[in-house]
């Protein structure tokens, strides 16, 4: 169970330092009343991301941040998005870096830790293929699907073969859409595959989950984070060399 913000918007590395702090706590309460678990990973909503999101999350004592995401097809995404949504022009302007920039696909695939003023944190970062710097994210995978499902299949097969031929250990990333299709949420239809029932979708990311774990024994973000702080030899950066 992790920190994803508390209204979930993709500007949040516009937000003061006080407002981060106030957005952080919102959702840690919340989560905290429904679960009864205190969250201790962070992924910002759209990948945002800023030096002063991570400072307040070390001076919160978080484990981990799970918000780079290495691809140079950000702003690809981010055209798709708003050539398909309908969205007003003040809220396109807001989601101005939503998805990020192209030399995000320079950041780092493999995790490292945080040296921040205020702490230390594990920075997981989302998987994108290695060498090729392309997502293989689920929502990315299903969207693949709708033209080809063995297109999509080898794919994925593909990318988790350079990932253990590369060493790289891959975080995957899951939305809710990923498991909702056009027969329970019409009104989002514009997001890629959703034109999937989820039915469809269910039986596709059976299929990418099993690929995954014949490969990998799968861990919550948790885990994976308390693995890293065990390993001696994982890189330590500064956030300036993520280009933040």
């Amino acid at each position: 169970m992790g920190n994803h913000s508390f209204r979930h918007e993709p500007w949040l590395h516009l937000y003061s330092e006080a407002d981060i702090e106030t957005e952080l706590a919102a959702a840690e309460k919340h989560i905290e009343q429904a679960t009864g678990y205190h969250p201790v990973c962070f992924r910002g909503p759209g990948f945002s991301l800023s030096r002063t999101v991570l400072k307040v999350l070390a001076k919160r004592g978080y484990l981990c941040d799970a918000s780079t995401f290495p691809t140079f097809l950000g702003p690809l995404a981010r055209a798709y998005y708003f050539m398909t949504s309908k969205l007003s022009r003040e809220e396109l302007d807001q989601r101005q870096e939503l998805f990020g920039k192209i030399q995000d696909g320079f950041r780092p695939l493999r995790p490292y830790r945080l040296q921040l003023e205020t702490g230390e944190l594990v920075e997981i970062p989302v998987t994108t293929m290695p060498v090729f710097k392309i997502p293989i994210h689920a929502s990315y995978l299903l969207y693949l699907s709708v033209f080809s499902p063995l297109l999509a299949i080898s794919y994925f097969r593909f990318a988790i073969a350079l990932c253990r031929l590369l060493h790289v250990q891959p975080s995957i990333l899951l939305h809710p859409l990923d498991f909702l299709g056009c027969n329970d949420l019409p009104e989002l239809s514009f997001f890629p595959a959703m034109n999937l029932t989820s039915q469809r979708k269910l039986a596709l990311m059976s299929r990418f989950v099993n690929i995954l774990s014949s490969q990998y024994t799968v861990l919550t973000v948790r885990q994976h984070a308390e693995a890293i702080q065990q390993v001696e030899n994982v890189p330590s950066l500064h956030p300036g060399a993520i280009a933040l």
